[in-house]
C-alpha cells in the first residue's frame, strides 16, 4: 500500500498538563513529545511521510524542530516531514493534515501525546490496513469497573467491561474513508467514531500499554521514568524496518 502518511494533531494546548507551553512540545526527557511521536512513527517502517498539524504560532519552530528528525545510523531511507498549520479543534487539524496530503493511499493519525509508542504497535495497525482492513484501532482491555452516571453523579449502570477496550493511536483508515468522514461537521472523540457514523467495520488489534496518553502531571512523570529507565524501545526492528515495500 502505497503512500501511507502518517498525520500527527499537535495543535491542542493540554491545559490539563498544567504546563505553559503547548502539549505536544512539553519536553519528556529532554526532548518534545512532538519529536518523539514522530521518531517512533519513522522507526516504525510503515509511513512514507508525516504531516505534523501546528498552532500558527509554532509553525517556524516546529518546522526547524522536526526538519532533522531522523533515525541513528541511516538503516532506512529518509521519510519527510512537513509541518502545517491546524485549528481550534483536533478536527480541524486533522483536516488540515488531509489537505496537506490529498495524494495518500491510507493515513494513520497519531496524537503526539502518545509519545512512546513503541514504533512496532504502529507498524502492526499498518500491517492490519494492508491486510485489507478500511479502518484500525489499537485497543486495551479495560482493567477497571467502568460505570455510566448521569448528569448529577447518580450511577446509571455498570457495562461489562469483558466487552469494553480502551482505544489508542495510531488510528489507520483507508484514504477515501477518511476523507469522507471528515467531510461532515459531526463531532467525535476520535477519528474512528466519525468512521463509525457511516456504517464501517473498525477492527481492533491488539495496543500497548507504552502507548498511553500523557495528559496529566503524572502522566509526564511516569513517561520521564520510563524514558530514564530506558524502557521505551526506540530503535526500529527488522520486521518493522520491512514494514513497508517501498
Amino acid at each position: 500500500m502505497r503512500p501511507v502518511v502518517a498525520l500527527v494533531p499537535a495543535a491542542g494546548r493540554g491545559v490539563r498538563l498544567g504546563e505553559p507551553t503547548p502539549k505536544a512540545f512539553v519536553l519528556v526527557g529532554g526532548i518534545p513529545m512532538v519529536k518523539l511521536a514522530v521518531e517512533g512513527l519513522i522507526a516504525s517502517g510503515a509511513v512514507h511521510r508525516v504531516v505534523v498539524v501546528v498552532p500558527a504560532e509554532l509553525l517556524d519552530a516546529a518546522t526547524a524542530l522536526l526538519s532533522t528528525t531522523s533515525l541513528p545510523g541511516g538503516s532506512m531511507p529518509p521519510v519527510p516531514v512537513q509541518v502545517v498549520v491546524g485549528g481550534a479543534e483536533r478536527t480541524d487539524s486533522v483536516r488540515a493534515g488531509i489537505a496537506a496530503a490529498p495524494d495518500a493511499d491510507a493515513y494513520l493519525v497519531h496524537d503526539a501525546a502518545r509519545a512512546l509508542t513503541p514504533p512496532e504497535l504502529i507498524a502492526r495497525v499498518a500491517a492490519e490496513l494492508r491486510a485489507g482492513s478500511r479502518a484500525v484501532v489499537p485497543a486495551l482491555p479495560v482493567v477497571d469497573t467502568v460505570k455510566s452516571v448521569d448528569d448529577t453523579g447518580i450511577v446509571t449502570g455498570t457495562p461489562d467491561r469483558a466487552h469494553l477496550r480502551a482505544i489508542q493511536t495510531p488510528q489507520g483508515f483507508a484514504a477515501e474513508l477518511l476523507r469522507r468522514a471528515y467531510a461532515t461537521e459531526v463531532g467525535a472523540t476520535d477519528d474512528a467514531g466519525l468512521v463509525e457514523r457511516l456504517g464501517v467495520a473498525v477492527r481492533t488489534v491488539p495496543g500497548d500499554p507504552l502507548a498511553f496518553k500523557i495528559t496529566t502531571p503524572l502522566d509526564l512523570r511516569l513517561a520521564e521514568a520510563l524514558l530514564a529507565d530506558d524502557a521505551v524501545p526506540r530503535a526500529p526492528s527488522a520486521r518493522s524496518e520491512q514494514a513497508v515495500a517501498r
